[in-house]
């Protein structure tokens, strides 16, 4: 399970360097954007720079996420289950979460 976490963290930060790379050709320079995560053990495989004995089968190529942060192109930050944000998009959601998570979107509701 955390491999795949681990997997899906290069994935975003490789898709966060894009985005960034376009803004910086628009004039907009950003620098230490979060990836906001939920899962500390995917966090510390992350920061802390060692070889791990359950990560040494993961390909060198999706290592690269420990250079972006040491970097400082992007920092990880761990969010509670219950807040993360990206839930709204993916599944079911009770009436007090969904609100919760558009008003952190600034999602605004026309028909009240």
């Amino acid at each position: 399970m955390v491999e795949a976490e681990y997997l899906a963290d290069g994935a975003c930060c490789a898709q966060l360097l894009w985005i960034m790379q376009q803004l910086h050709d628009l004039g907009i320079n950003q620098k230490n954007v979060p990836i906001r995560r939920d899962n500390m053990s995917a966090i510390n495989i992350i920061k802390i720079l060692v070889q791990h004995s359950r990560t040494k089968h993961i390909e060198v190529r999706h290592h690269f996420i420990r250079d972006h942060v040491e970097k400082g192109d992007v920092f990880l930050e761990f969010v509670p289950t219950h807040t993360k944000l990206t839930d709204i998009f993916i599944k079911p959601l009770g009436e007090k979460q969904f609100n919760y998570i558009g008003q952190e979107l600034g999602v605004i509701n026309i028909y009240a």
